[in-house]
């Protein structure tokens, strides 16, 4: 009986099972999540200069500029929304930004506007809409307006306003 069952035995290993086949294919999911977000190429050092050049001290009236030199540039998903808040800079009082002489105590007021027409303000603190049609290389919109009185000591009048950037 025992050789008996060991033949039985051998003869089921021995017997394929008919219809079974090895597995050699099947699927995987992929996925990807895409955020939308800004980046600042090349870094923040500085966004730019407001430069309203060289006056005569004795010069009068409106002097007009916009945030130039090397300006940083904002690349971002097409779509979001980014907005700019600046703050009052170093010297200002009473809610007017004013630039201060280097190693004097006189201000020149000055204004800033987010338009090239100068009517849209850049309030003291207050968000503004940055718009923008090439989502690959967006400035930010600054221009500065101020008026010359006449009668400022010579000297470099300067003044630094902190940007905040939100997307």
């Amino acid at each position: 009986m025992c050789s008996a069952l060991r033949l039985l035995l051998a003869g089921l290993v021995l017997i394929p099972v008919q219809g079974t086949q090895a597995v050699t294919g099947s699927t995987f999911e992929v996925s990807a999540t895409i955020s939308a977000g800004c980046l600042v190429v090349g870094g923040v050092t500085t966004y730019g200069v407001l430069d309203f050049g060289t006056r005569s001290a004795l010069a009068t009236g409106v002097v007009g500029t916009s945030l130039g030199g090397t300006t940083v540039t904002f690349q971002c998903t097409p779509g979001v929304g980014l907005s700019m808040k600046l703050d009052g800079g170093q010297n200002s009082a009473s809610g007017t930004r004013n630039l201060k002489r280097n190693g004097g105590t006189q201000l020149l007021a000055y204004q800033l506007f987010s338009d090239a027409a100068y009517s849209q303000a850049l309030g003291i603190g207050t968000s503004a809409t940055v718009s923008y049609s090439d989502p690959t290389a967006i400035k930010l919109p600054v221009y500065g307006r101020t008026t010359l009185p006449g009668n400022l000591p010579a000297g470099t009048y300067t003044d630094v306003v902190q940007v905040t950037v939100t997307w």
